[in-house]
């Protein structure tokens, strides 16, 4: 019998692999904040994960692991800090969202179209790859029907994963050559708690984390682990129950989990295949953040909300990395939440519809 045996973690995850990811993707963030990178709580783990998969690094004899399960105690915590800033203000000024959320209708199947269309020009992928491959939205439900639909499974999740991972680098990078100065190294610090919170305050956090997350998954809201809770926590800060926001350090540990969890999605892709898929990916997001870019400074003026807001809206990342990014740039995060919330059932609606003439 081993003198000292790891304790018990989800089937397939071993303790000491995970505890050394782990370890690998908090001194991403610490280091990519000592070089300032944008975000780099969120990127750093990312990169240094992700590294440490491809580099083919196996600590206790397995690949970087994570159990993916864990993002269910963190990523209800982003949605209770975006809940937190709805005000009867900020509500007001939604009536102003219509032109964006209406032009978010035409965005999707353009930014698809061309983007299927430019991956199928390169004759490397059958159509019905290139055409789930490309959907700007709804990472699992476009595999799920792209799978059913008879694509390559394996590349197609390549190219969704890519398009959000892509997305997140890029767009903090933009921001970060155009300000020039590294974006988001706060956190989102102003728009969480300023205040020493007492056991009543984290009552109403964690109550509101909890019932967000079953509101969410038992309506089937897209995102569900997070739009349940922004739904829970805005009623209960606009009706005045508390004021209580998650603290800067729960922020923070957020970024790292996320980052640390997208990161080891590397692990085990073979690298030519990962080679081809970054190609055709980084195709498609120049197309889609080309065109957000144009929608943005179009529409800026008529929502009231500065360009970058709008373009932020418009990336084609994920709902709750993006929506973390606009927290932690300071930058109109419900504005952005709400236009991603409808980017996603659009984007699955839209594929959903179109598939049948693919296939054919």
């Amino acid at each position: 019998m081993a003198l000292f045996q790891f304790p018990r973690l989800p089937k397939g995850i071993h303790s000491g692999t995970f505890a050394l990811t782990l370890a690998i993707g908090i001194a991403g963030g610490f280091g990519a904040s000592a070089v300032h990178l944008p975000l780099p709580m969120l990127l750093g783990p990312l990169l240094a994960v992700a590294a440490a998969a491809l580099a083919r690094l196996k600590p206790f004899g397995r690949l970087p692991q994570f159990p993916s399960g864990l993002r269910l105690f963190f990523v209800p915590i982003i949605g209770v800090a975006i809940g937190g800033n709805f005000t009867p203000e900020i509500l007001a000024e939604a009536r102003l969202w219509w032109p964006s959320l209406v032009a978010l209708c035409l965005f999707i199947p353009t930014a698809h179209v061309l983007g299927y269309r430019a991956l199928k020009a390169t004759k490397r992928l059958d159509p019905i790859t290139a055409f789930f491959g490309t959907a700007p939205g709804g990472l699992v439900e476009t595999v799920l029907m792209g799978e059913e639909a008879g694509a390559d499974a394996a590349m197609l999740t390549m190219l969704q994963f890519l398009r959000l991972i892509l997305t997140i680098i890029v767009v903090p990078l933009g921001f970060t050559i155009g300000i020039g100065h590294a974006v988001g190294s706060a956190g989102g610090a102003s728009l969480v708690a300023e205040h020493t919170l007492d056991a009543a305050d984290w009552g109403w956090i964690l109550g509101a984390a909890a019932l967000g997350l079953v509101l969410g998954r038992a309506s089937r809201l897209p995102a569900g682990m997070i739009t349940g809770p922004i739904i829970v926590s805005a009623a209960m800060h606009l009706s005045g129950l508390s004021d209580a926001s998650p603290p800067i350090w729960s922020i923070m540990a957020t970024q790292i989990v996320i980052g640390t969890s997208l990161g080891v999605r590397f692990a085990g892709m073979p690298l030519g295949h990962m080679v081809l898929a970054l190609r055709l990916a980084g195709m498609n997001v120049l197309i889609s953040i080309t065109l957000a870019a144009v929608f943005a400074f179009a529409l800026a003026d008529f929502v009231h909300e500065p360009v970058a807001a709008v373009f932020l809206a418009f990336a084609p990342g994920g709902l709750t990395e993006m929506s973390l990014i606009a927290l932690s740039l300071q930058m109109s995060v419900i504005y952005v939440t709400a236009h991603h919330v409808l980017r996603i059932m659009l984007a699955v609606a839209i594929a959903r519809a179109f598939a049948g003439r693919i296939v054919r």
